[in-house]
């Protein structure tokens, strides 16, 4: 479905949107037991007794899981329980070996708090937290492997968070963005590295329609295997459709839980209606209640380090910077404090924004690095970009000098002083330059006269062919329009 055809079915028809996010804790070990949290690693080489659910053995609980847990419940501003407890979640399914999974139910860490953010037009929305408890991850099915499927234990007993949201998002757009925000938040408390094709970061949606200004809920459905951002848009789109298009033609949707197919761009069925009773909670009798100090609490609460939304609006106010700009730059916290480096280096707020948003992103996307590993320094930038600020260089030379550094590992000033690349401001030096380019284009001088003005274009890449990139581009602009209205 195209944008355009989902906004006018959600002018008819409101869609309700619930997300439960399961985030990978960044951890040593595991939730359980003493395995070491890995990723990438040969199929089951990192699995022991407790996490392959053998008979006898004993949970222990991961204390850093748990200051993870509050450590996110603090960034988001929910209300942390006193006691909470784990309980056995009963399903049988061929990559959970115990056959049951230990969460949290009827108490679980963290309950309240929200997740606000901006969407593309600049306004703001708030979606609410029922609720964050701690749980541990299944094994991994791999089907299709010479037409049999195979499991992968080495996830298993991994530590997760899982955020449920409230029904508060409206639309395929707004999931994206609490994600995108979520995300950051994970990432900026170091709680988790998020990394949504690693499978850090996953997401289950309850989706239902309902005709405009209805207050009741339609039934819901749950999609599963929204594993990517692109995935969450079509996948919520897909399902929004569908169930219009049934009811629309009279029919009603039916509760049950949904695969999404990637490749195929469409859902197919898992099962049909469940509930929490089909999972069979009970408490889990190997773990004793957890019981949190309040003052604990509030020191993890105060140590939190500066949130995305704080950063954004002391960007917006300190540096002035377009909603475009702050948005990205602030997507990544090494990305900022690499931002502001270079700014403390002397050099304008909105000029820098322009050099990490184009040519520092740029290299990042092509040699597929993160901030942490760009070797060029923030005070080396900060000199190219006061060159460029004053006038000694173009941008376009800069550019030039920028992939330099990168290569030779010199500064700016070096390269622009050996290669010789320093601007040619003088008037009456590039005067003489830019007649000789017209004397030597006749033909197009005429064509000029008669009329045909885009030709002053091709001029212009003409003399700052002939000097070589060093010529004023305002400089060389103004002579050559004077000169060519004296012709």
């Amino acid at each position: 479905m195209t944008a355009q055809s989902l906004a006018s079915i959600l002018q008819k028809w409101e869609s309700v949107i619930g997300l439960e996010v399961h985030a990978q804790l960044a951890t040593e070990s595991k939730m359980f037991c003493r395995c070491q949290r890995t990723y990438g690693e040969p199929p089951n080489s990192r699995t022991c007794p407790v996490c392959l659910g053998y008979p006898g053995v004993l949970p222990v609980l991961n204390e850093q899981a748990v200051e993870f847990a509050l450590r996110l419940g603090q960034a988001v501003g929910c209300t942390v329980r006193s006691l909470s407890r784990f309980a056995r979640k009963n399903y049988f399914y061929p990559d959970l070996p115990k056959g049951y999974q230990i969460s949290q139910y009827e108490e679980p860490l963290c309950e309240g708090g929200s997740v606000s953010f901006y969407m593309e037009d600049g306004t703001s929305k708030t979606v609410g937290i029922t609720r964050i408890h701690l749980e541990e991850d299944a094994g991994k099915a791999i089907h299709g492997l010479e037409d049999e499927s195979y499991i992968d234990f080495n996830r298993c007993g991994t530590p997760l968070v899982e955020i449920v949201s409230e029904p508060d998002i409206r639309s395929p757009q707004e999931a994206r963005r609490y994600l995108e925000r979520l995300k950051q938040t994970l990432e900026y408390t170091g709680v988790s590295e998020a990394d949504m094709e690693k499978g850090h970061l996953r997401c289950d949606a309850n989706i239902s329609v309902r005709p405009r200004g209805r207050e009741e809920f339609g039934t819901r459905t749950e999609m599963k295997n929204l594993n990517s951002f692109r995935g969450v848009m079509r996948g919520l789109t897909y399902e929004i459709e569908r169930q219009v298009g049934i009811l629309e033609q009279g029919g009603e949707v039916e509760q049950c839980t949904l695969t999404w197919d990637e490749s195929a761009g469409e859902t197919h069925l898992l099962r049909t209606k469940e509930e929490a009773q089909d999972y069979r909670y009970f408490p889990e009798p190997d773990l004793v209640p957890l019981i949190i100090d309040p003052a604990h609490v509030e020191e993890i609460r105060a140590g939190l380090p500066e949130l995305p939304a704080a950063l954004e609006a002391r960007f917006t106010e300190k540096y002035g910077l377009r909603f475009e700009d702050i948005e990205t730059l602030t997507s990544d916290r090494e990305l900022a404090a690499y931002y502001e480096a270079v700014v403390k280096g002397g050099v304008t707020p909105q000029e820098t924004a322009q050099w990490v948003r184009g040519e520092v992103l740029r290299v990042l996307n092509e040699e597929q690095q993160k901030i942490g590993e760009f070797p060029m320094p923030p005070e080396a930038l900060a000199e190219l970009v006061q060159l460029v600020s004053e006038g000694t260089i173009n941008r376009n030379t800069g550019k030039s000098v920028f992939d330099k550094m990168l290569q030779e590992r010199l500064s700016a000033g070096a390269i622009v002083e050996r290669d010789e690349l320093a601007q040619v401001s003088d008037s009456s030096a590039l005067e003489e330059t830019v007649r000789q380019v017209l004397e030597g284009l006749p033909e197009e001088l005429e064509r000029y006269r008669k009329g045909e003005t885009k030709l002053q274009g091709f001029f212009m890449g003409q003399v700052m062919r002939a000097t070589r990139g060093k010529g004023d581009p305002q400089v060389v602009k103004d002579l050559l329009q004077r000169l060519l209205d004296e012709n």
